[in-house]
């Protein structure tokens, strides 16, 4: 058993944080949000990017306020018990877990276009070969060791990496709007806005075109804020400012995305968009115009960016795994650290987990969709923590403070829940299985004695059930792919009104929390510690 340190300075946590969201979203992305809305995948980034701010804003407050390793499962406990806090940070590590793997995934997508042998198309879908899983298993398990054998080597390598794939993507943006740009492709992008199909494709593309993970990154502030200096500083720089700063990247991406392509390339229908370099967009593009020297930067980007993020996302998996091991949902041994304090046997575990996960979700675009409606509900809890714990502990010191909270939580959480139906009944319906196992694992946890629960915890954490029932629900129900029974248009307003009860009933059954024994469980998970 160790205890983390306080040594991660704002520009540090603000350079993972972006590297973490700039991954293989943007190699992919911009490609498949296009042939799912069109030129009006514009209009997708910025309701994708608008609803991250406000989730970011929401977990900058909390993770200010509760400065721990893995705040995705240490905030629900104090916000609403132990029942809650193990399914939602359940929840969060299962998504996170299979975050590395996309990103190894989109690597050898990629590199598959010089060595085919690694891939292989079944049912439509690319796949690993053999050959490819086991590439993947050397690719991940050098992440891995990145992690556990060097805090100064990761830092560094964390800095080249943002430094060289940032500059990448400049000068991809400026050479293909200088090389060229065709106004005419932008031509349906109003037209979009005027009909029901044409928004159901703009939403769509928010939760299946790969958008919303594009932003996941933004999470990685939160799990180390325990290890970050200046908190009011860094947390909502790494949060919400790393988000705006990416929207700003991904709208220039997606602009120059569609403004290059030949207008005969869409003559089929934006959802036939198909090209020679289909498997990575950019670099069909950089060879279609002759760029070579941008296409040769772009096959090394498309190593150095998925695996810059994979790297800290193996970094903010492990401390969810190492704070629900100090609960004492998981075995205590995922706790311990290794001497340059980092949770080494969390990483393995992750990497062992994380090397199944490419076997059910083959190809980049099924492991996204899974990922997106599972993923949204855990964000869905920075909103209704945060009012909680305003009225749990008023006086509590508050770094940052959300202007306008009230407001900005059911916004952000209404948002939350619109993400999950929109990824479509048919991945909703997946997540039935993930809950069915944590609930079997969290029922071990109680009768092995780790795990406490009375008759409070269970009122606390009540909300819950109506919550992922009634998501899954409207889900079956609604128009994007369940029964149509809610059609479009009406299912915003059952959406709207079902997150409005569920939120105020979250709220009113919050825990009580002594002060005291939050400065206590701050204190004891060293949290006000700078040096180790």
């Amino acid at each position: 058993m160790g205890q983390l340190t306080r040594r991660i300075s704002p520009v540090t946590l603000f350079m993972l944080s972006m590297n973490g969201i700039i991954g293989s979203g943007w190699l992919f992305a911009p490609l498949y949000a296009a042939k799912i809305a069109g030129s009006a995948a514009i209009i997708s980034w910025l309701i994708g990017g608008f609803a991250a701010i406000l989730v970011a804003l929401t977990f900058a407050e909390l993770s200010t306020m509760l400065p721990v390793a893995g705040g995705t499962a240490h905030i629900p406990q104090l916000s609403h018990g132990s029942f809650a806090s193990f399914i939602l940070s359940w929840i969060a590590w299962v998504t996170a877990v299979i975050l590395a793997p996309i990103e190894v995934q989109a690597v050898l997508q990629y590199a598959s276009l010089f060595f085919p042998s690694l891939m292989h198309v079944v049912a439509g879908a690319p796949t690993l070969t053999l050959w490819g899983y086991s590439w993947a298993g050397v690719l991940m398990a050098s992440l891995c060791l990145v992690n556990i054998l060097s805090y100064r080597g990761l830092m560094r390598f964390n800095f080249i990496l943002f430094v060289f794939k940032f500059s990448v993507i400049l000068l991809t943006i400026f050479a293909i709007f200088h090389t060229r740009f065709n106004a005419a492709n932008f031509s349906g992008m109003l037209s979009s806005t005027t009909s029901s199909q044409g928004w159901q494709a703009i939403f769509s593309a928010v939760a299946t075109g790969g958008i919303v993970l594009a932003f996941n990154g933004f999470k990685s502030g939160v799990e180390m804020a325990g290890e970050a200096k200046k908190l009011a500083i860094a947390i909502p720089l790494s949060t919400a400012g790393a988000v705006i700063a990416c929207l700003l990247l991904y709208i220039g991406l997606q602009v120059c995305f569609i403004g290059a392509l030949d207008p005969s390339a869409l003559r089929n229908g934006w959802h036939n968009l198909n090209y020679t370099g289909d498997i990575g967009p950019f670099v069909g593009l950089a060879t279609t115009l002759g760029l070579i020297w941008l296409l040769k930067l772009l096959y090394v980007n498309s190593v150095i960016s998925p695996l810059g993020a994979g790297l800290i996302y193996v970094t903010a998996t492990a401390r969810i795994l190492y704070a629900m091991s100090r609960i004492g949902y998981v075995p205590q041994f995922l706790s311990q650290l290794n001497h340059q304090r980092f949770p080494v046997w969390a990483i393995v575990v992750n990497f062992a987990l994380g090397m199944l996960s490419f076997l059910p979700l083959p190809g980049w675009q099924a492991m996204v969709n899974f990922l997106v409606s599972a993923m949204v509900i855990t964000y869905a809890m920075g909103p209704i923590a945060l009012m909680c714990l305003r009225l749990s502990l008023p006086e509590k010191e508050r770094p940052f403070r959300l202007p306008g909270a009230t407001i900005v939580c059911l916004v952000a959480f209404y948002c939350c829940n619109l993400f999950s139906y929109w990824t479509g009944w048919e991945t909703i319906s997946k997540l039935g299985i993930v809950l069915f196992i944590g609930l079997l694992l969290f029922a071990i946890s109680c009768v092995r004695g780790s795990v406490k629960m009375d008759r409070k915890e269970i009122k606390t954490a009540f909300w819950i059930v109506p919550y992922l029932f009634g998501i899954i629900t409207i889900s079956y129900l609604g128009s994007f792919g369940g029964q149509n029974t809610i059609p479009f248009g009406w299912d915003f307003l059952v959406i709207a009104l079902f997150s409005l009860g569920i939120f105020h009933l979250a709220v009113r059954s919050r825990a009580v929390l002594d002060p005291k024994e939050v400065a206590d469980f701050l204190i004891t998970e060293s949290m006000a510690l700078e040096h180790g």
